[in-house]
């Protein structure tokens, strides 16, 4: 083979057709390595067959038939035994330097054989003796076993602490019909084989090939007829990449890839012995008879098997910070999201107290598409190691809520208790601290973002604001640090995501107690609101709130440090300064235009609940404002989307709250308003001004964020007043000259008859093909 690949040697089984391949691998001094591929099973004489522990085999046929929920997990335990094999002879390493004389190399090694039907883990740890083998594997040598496996089968979902029994290697069981496990220890001069097949009883031998892996543990499974999958390479790829990548030691797999090689033909042969006086005259007639196309190699493509290593992204979180750069940080996250782009940010941090933990947070620079209309579904953005070995990646809104579920995060524990399986963490108290403590760095996050990175905070919230303000929603622990990092456009700085809360109360004026803010779909149609007028005209700033959450956002926000949140279109505004008009002043300008109040409401009894005069206008004649606990125009077209199932509560709510009367303020100042009590006053108020009044209040409501309920009634009402202004006849309609069109010819009639009966029995035939 051509490479850093050599054969090694090819050893005949005893008494089998069977073979054992080693082959190895050359590199720098601190990552040499010998990899060990097993082959078929091994036959064996003087062995010595042992029965299973009442409680293994109990384990067993649990595992087998109902504990794990994916057969997938055998590997990921195989490959995390094997990493602690190669932690404990690292460890004793240290006390004796003759630890590693026995095989040198630590590593893992996979191969999958197709034409034997094997898959075959090797590790060059610390190996077991004859009675390791018997006892690790034959035995679970734990006190309270019997009260764990009865737990088990009463209910598999309340059980924990997996690591304790150390039952993961029973899982190959999912995949296999058959298993055998050669090891070798430095304690033991002998390596033994232990073989299975998932019954009552098991072997244990001396390996009739004799001491082959120097030190370390040889699995070779069988793999089941309904398993053969686990024996493609695109398969051991995945699940390597999914549960083991960031495992200390190098973990290699036998692949496959195709290359292209350049092929000799006869005629390179015969151009070889060729004389140089042959080849003077061949370029003499090429060059009478004109130059010849250049030939182009042939070329043959063949397969290459070598051992490639999978696990070569390094786990960053195991280093101290200062030693990792900032392109280290941005590859990492690359490489644990699939992501193209960089990061937005990221914060490194360790957990100390009841449980020992390193995570790892990471904010994306981009939300995913429909980010918001999915939250319910991303809630695999946290990965849970433990001791560098994947656990999970659903642990679900308890563990990290749904505001935060844009961040992405990984998660090593040093211990946690598991369930059975490893596949669902146990609701314990450990889980919620990491919890609680990934929580609040995300917040430090995003605070330290705000204060050092501005321009990039910006982008952040453009992003992310609508997840800051669920949180602000749901979470009341963290509802005073999330508000503070909200951002909206303003009357100051109409930008989006500009303007803080806390710089909003620093521009606040004298006695101003209300933070005010009006919502709408954007900040073209706020700014040609009416209900903007008086304030901005005194000065008063506007938060502009453009985000549907944002309606619900100060329902449960009512305030921010002491100050309230006051909708502009809601209500009876107060400014906190009333100046305007003396008490005795204000009285008299009630009753002067109580006629036209009075009228106003009889004419628009339909719409409206009362009138009154307004505070909140300068420019425009009227306005229509919501109650204090009614809709907005703006909160009637949010709810109008989301009631589209007549019977749905949405909808009821809707038709509730859609059909309420609204309030009308008018403007006592406004050269209409003074005319229009005028003619009531001068008894002048005749059925022309009651439309025109009417079309007022449309063009109003519309100016107000309000739907029309009769459009139709509308365009004729302003038809009519156009009408008048222009002198044209009320009744006169257009004339237009409209052409019948002919009825359908019996020929037509035939062939659409024809057409559909061709389409029916092709429908019919495609029924009769599926069933």
């Amino acid at each position: 083979m051509k490479g850093r690949y050599t054969l090694l040697f090819a050893l005949l089984l005893l008494l089998s057709a069977s073979f054992f391949v080693a082959r190895s691998h050359a590199t720098d001094e601190s990552d040499q390595i010998v990899l060990q591929a097993g082959g078929p099973a091994i036959k064996v004489e003087q062995s010595e067959k042992f029965e299973f522990q009442t409680e293994v085999s109990r384990l067993m046929h649990l595992i087998i038939n109902s504990l794990y929920k994916s057969r997938e997990i055998f590997l990921r335990e195989l490959i995390s035994n094997a990493s602690d094999a190669l932690d404990k002879i690292r460890f004793l390493s240290l006390t004796d330097s003759a630890a590693y004389d026995t095989n040198p190399y630590l590593n893992v090694s996979i191969v999958a054989d197709k034409a034997t039907r094997t898959l075959t883990i090797t590790d060059s740890g610390v190996g077991m003796s004859r009675k390791q083998l018997k006892e690790n594997l034959g035995t679970i040598a734990k006190s309270g076993t019997s009260e764990f496996l009865s737990a088990i089968e009463k209910d598999k979902d309340k059980v924990s602490q997996i690591g304790q029994f150390g039952v993961g290697f029973y899982s190959v069981f999912l995949v296999a019909d058959r298993v055998t496990v050669a090891s070798k220890c430095n304690d033991d001069p002998v390596q033994h084989v232990w073989i299975s097949e998932a019954v009552s009883d098991f072997t244990i031998a001396e390996d009739p090939r004799g001491n082959t892996l120097g030190r370390g543990t040889q699995i070779t499974l069988h793999i089941k007829e309904d398993a053969l999958e686990f024996l493609e390479e695109a398969t051991l790829k995945e699940l390597i990449s999914k549960y083991s990548e960031f495992i200390n030691f190098p973990i290699y797999l036998w692949a496959t890839r195709t290359e292209t090689v350049p092929v000799a033909t006869e005629e390179d042969v015969v151009e070889k012995e060729v004389s140089e006086d042959e080849d003077e005259a061949a370029v003499v007639d090429d060059e009478l008879e004109g130059e010849e196309k250049e030939k182009e190699p042939k070329t043959k493509t063949i397969e290459v098997s070598e051992f490639v290593q999978m696990n070569t992204v390094k786990p960053i979180w195991t280093r101290d910070p200062k030693d990792v750069s900032d392109t280290e940080y941005v590859e990492f996250y690359k490489a644990l999201t699939r992501d193209t782009s960089d990061p937005l940010s990221w914060a490194y941090f360790k957990g100390e107290g009841e449980v020992e933990f390193r995570a790892i947070i990471y904010v994306p620079p981009k939300a995913p598409a429909n980010y918001y209309q999915t939250l319910s579904d991303m809630q695999r953005t946290v990965r849970l190691f433990v001791k560098r070995v994947f656990i999970t990646d659903e642990l679900g809104t308890d563990f990290m809520p749904r505001w935060l579920s844009f961040i992405r995060a990984l998660v090593d524990a040093e211990d946690l208790p598991l369930n059975v399986s490893r596949e669902t963490l146990q609701k314990h108290k450990l889980l919620n601290f990491i919890s609680k403590r990934l929580i609040k760095k995300a917040i430090d996050l995003f605070h330290q973002i705000a204060k050092t990175e501005p321009d990039k905070f910006t982008d952040f919230i453009r992003e992310y604001g609508p997840a800051l303000k669920m949180g602000a929603i749901d979470s009341q622990q963290h509802r005073k640090r999330l508000t503070q990092l909200l951002r909206f456009a303003s009357s100051y700085n109409s930008s989006l995501a500009s303007i803080g809360l806390d710089d909003y109360i620093t521009r606040m004026k004298a006695n101003q107690t209300s933070i005010f803010f009006i919502t709408g779909s954007s900040v073209d149609e706020i700014e040609q609101s009416p209900f903007l007028e008086r304030l901005l005209a005194r000065g008063y700033e506007v938060i502009y709130m453009i985000e549907p959450i944002d309606e619900m956002l100060v329902q449960h926000v009512p305030g921010y440090n002491g100050k309230m949140f006051t909708n502009i279109a809601k209500g009876n505004l107060k400014f906190g300064d009333e100046k305007d008009l003396t008490v005795e002043e204000e009285k008299e300008q009630i009753e002067q235009f109580l006629p036209l109040t009075q009228w106003l409401t009889t004419v628009l009894s339909e719409y409206v609940e009362k009138v009154v005069l307004s505070k909140r206008l300068t420019t425009s004649p009227m306005a229509i404002v919501a109650s204090e606990h009614g809709w907005t125009g703006h909160m009637e077209r949010l709810m109008a989307a989301q009631a589209q199932r007549p019977d749905s509560q949405e909808a009821m709510m809707y038709n509730m709250f859609a059909h309420a009367k609204r309030i009308l303020e008018i403007n006592p100042s406004h050269p209409v308003v003074e005319r229009l009590l005028q003619r009531v006053e001068d008894g002048e108020a005749d059925d022309e001004t009651k439309e025109l009044v009417t079309v007022l209040y449309e063009t109003t409501a519309i100016r107000s964020g309000y739907t029309l309920k009769d459009l139709t009634g509308f365009t004729r009402r302003v038809e009519t007043v156009v009408r008048k202004r222009l002198g044209v006849d009320l009744k006169k309609e257009a004339e237009v000259k409209v052409e019948i069109a002919e009825e359908k010819t019996e020929e037509e009639r035939k062939k659409d008859e024809e057409t559909k009966i061709k389409a029916d029995q092709m429908v019919e035939g495609m029924s009769r093909d599926e069933l």
